[in-house]
């Protein structure tokens, strides 16, 4: 698909545009990313990769609650999400995974292993992280993955296999489709107006509509049992979680996600959606922190 900058995308994101924002940047292979790393400097840190549309700040409750109870954190926006630089580049698990390594690697963080989380599409962004750098990691928890629906005959990325078709749906209708994608992702609608806004601030960037399509384009997001089905085979101690009401990657892929993640602990968490660390952020916390702490006591014994 041609780059293209859409209707609304009034900012560009520049050395000097940043000096405003919060966070920290660093400038990688493929670009500038936006991250933070914050919390205890004696403490595990953990590393977060997120979904199709989600800033780093979508983080904050639950690096809140990590940090009181003494990890460390790594969050960054993907290339094209938040303030990291939208790049004329193909927008795939090998541009998000490569963003990834050399964030931790520039960071200096690669001397002990890492605890990963992902949540939806960076599930499965995580997932092709962990067969490619097995051994920097400690744990992967996976919230809410999506890639285990059944590929469609009118799936979306089947219709947005055309460059053509893909540009003049992202230009007509790219900023209603996302908004309408949004509203689906949570459950109280005071959290959903926040989640609105926190992404269609970033959204005014030139080039973020391209980065989500291209996205749409590159990276499947069904059929993707053979990526599960891998990861399981590692041997990554790993955490599953899900929400109930979970209407974007629906609770009834559960029992097929335990199958062939083959989880050492998975937990459903009662009245939440789709976002669960944005949504119920203690409570992940709840099944996170025990579950990191064990394994690390377990493989320092």
């Amino acid at each position: 698909m041609k780059y293209f900058v859409a209707s609304g995308e009034d900012l560009t994101l520049t050395a000097d545009s940043r000096k405003a924002l919060r966070g920290s940047f660093i400038e990688l292979s493929d670009g500038v990313t936006h991250y933070e790393l914050t919390g205890p400097e004696d403490g595990d840190v953990v590393l977060m990769a997120g979904g199709l549309t989600i800033p780093l700040f979508y983080w904050d409750g639950l690096v809140s609650e990590l940090h009181a109870r003494g990890l460390r954190t790594l969050t960054c926006s993907a290339y094209g999400r938040g303030y990291s630089d939208r790049v004329q580049a193909r927008y795939d698990e090998t541009l998000f995974t490569r963003q990834l390594a050399e964030l931790t690697d520039r960071l200096g963080l690669t001397a002990r292993p890492l605890h990963l989380v992902g949540t939806s599409m960076g599930a499965l962004v995580s997932m092709t992280y962990a067969a490619q750098y097995r051994s920097s990691l400690s744990t992967l928890t996976i919230v809410g993955p999506a890639g285990l629906a059944k590929p469609r005959l009118a799936s979306p990325d089947r219709l947005l296999r055309s460059d053509l078709l893909t540009g003049v749906v992202a230009r007509r209708r790219g900023l209603q489709l996302l908004q309408g994608h949004l509203g689906h992702n949570v459950r109280d609608p005071g959290l959903g107006t926040k989640l609105t806004e926190m992404v269609l601030d970033s959204l005014r960037f030139e080039g973020s509509l391209y980065a989500v399509f291209d996205t749409l384009q590159h990276l499947p997001v069904t059929g993707r049992d053979a990526l599960f089905r891998q990861t399981g085979a590692l041997g990554i101690p790993t955490l599953l979680l899900w929400g109930d009401e979970d209407n974007v990657t629906p609770l009834a892929h559960f029992d097929t996600a335990r199958a062939l993640l083959k989880p050492q602990k998975h937990h459903v968490i009662n009245t939440c959606g789709h976002m669960a660390p944005f949504e119920r952020p203690r409570e992940v916390a709840d099944q996170l922190v025990p579950f990191v702490s064990a394994c690390t006591e377990r493989l320092e014994s």
